[in-house]
């Protein structure tokens, strides 16, 4: 995982927000893609914020956007919702976006 990668996480009983800080690399897309599969379950929609990140590296989203659908649990707060400077570039083509970071 990038160093300086770090997750912020808040949820009630209606939404999971995920804030994302640092750099965004392969090691740090798995630790996204848990975070979803563990908690989505429990909300019915997901904020992805990534104004927080600094640089997005190009394996990184590969490996977010290729295990994105293969999440079991994550249907209920589908489609995500991507904030940020970097939301375009995360955010898969179903997604959403939302407003401010």
């Amino acid at each position: 995982m990038a160093q300086n990668f770090k997750m912020v996480v808040h949820q009630n009983a209606e939404t999971l927000h995920l804030r994302l800080e640092g750099d965004f690399d392969g090691s740090s897309a798995y630790e996204l893609l848990n975070a979803l599969e563990e908690r989505c379950r429990f909300a019915q929609k997901a904020f992805i914020h990534t104004g927080g990140l600094r640089q997005v590296h190009t394996f990184g989203l590969s490996v977010f956007h290729a295990h994105l659908n293969g999440l079991k649990h994550c249907g209920r707060c589908r489609p995500l919702h991507f904030t940020g400077d970097h939301a375009q570039k995360l955010a898969p083509e179903q997604s959403q976006f939302a407003t401010g970071s």
